[in-house]
């Protein structure tokens, strides 16, 4: 008989952590805490508090709503190893990206064909749609496809950094891809190296992609939301800044709007 899609352990998907290993009821049980932890109770509460310095916008809360619920859906999926728990984990991540897109993505990158906004809506829920669908024909690839559009991110993040002199900006920039770059070789290797992790007892590689893609995001987010007031409030001088202090070694970065002063 067919294994019910909400079964334990019915994902095509298992990563390298041993299973119930220190919980009967938790498959993956760092893989869920390192998610638990990061991606819902730490991650979306500060990313609430970087858009308090930002009333003055209408904010695109369902980002982080969307990011809320992939945290949920991923403790979900690494507790379980069930196949809805994989579909729900991959397909939360592409709708949060899909409502980001919507939303920040800047009209001047926007195809020829395009004109408005809403035509963009239209384009970004057609391919979201279609890219719904597709994921279902062969899961395995779902987590390599959702990785390789962070490379467009890189893209369009390069692209703004050459029109911008802050130093600040740039810096801020370096440490995103820096996060980035440790949780993408975390992935791969949990995904491709596991016999080694295995033979030294140490397969929790997937468990500091988590963390390691929270802090990423946590330096992106605010990111996006300074090329964003560049774009959409030209009257307002966005600018960077980090909670508590600039001198701590562990910090919340966010955005002040500065308006310019008028010249006589």
């Amino acid at each position: 008989t067919m294994p019910s899609i909400f079964s334990y352990q019915s994902a095509e998907v298992d990563w390298c952590e041993s299973n119930f290993v220190r919980s009967a009821v938790i498959a993956e049980y760092y893989n869920t805490d390192g998610t638990s932890l990061f991606s819902f109770l730490l991650f979306t509460p500060l990313n609430f508090l970087v858009l308090e310095a930002f009333s003055e916008l209408q904010v695109n809360h369902g980002t982080f709503v969307s990011l809320l619920l992939a945290g949920l859906f991923s403790m979900y999926f690494h507790m379980t190893l069930s196949y809805v728990g994989q579909l729900l984990d991959e397909l939360s991540i592409l709708w949060t990206l899909a409502v980001a897109y919507s939303f920040w993505y800047p009209q001047c990158y926007f195809p020829k064909c395009i004109k408005t906004r809403r035509h963009f809506f239209w384009l970004t829920g057609i391919t979201t749609v279609i890219s719904t669908l597709m994921s279902f024909v062969k899961p395995t690839l779902n987590a390599y496809a959702l990785n390789c559009i962070a490379f467009h991110l890189l893209y369009l993040t390069w692209r703004e950094l050459k029109k911008c002199n802050d130093k600040r900006v740039h810096r801020m920039a370096a440490v995103m891809v820096m996060w980035w770059a440790l949780a993408i070789t975390s992935w791969i290797s949990d995904r491709w190296l596991c016999w080694l992790w295995q033979a030294i007892n140490f397969p929790y590689f997937h468990s500091f992609w988590h963390v390691l893609i929270a802090m990423s995001l946590l330096y992106c987010c605010p990111l996006v939301i300074y090329f964003d007031v560049s774009y959409e409030m030209p009257s307002f001088k966005p600018k960077l800044e980090y909670w508590p202090s600039d001198s701590w070694p562990v910090v919340v970065p966010y955005v002040t709007l500065e308006e310019p002063h008028k010249q006589c």
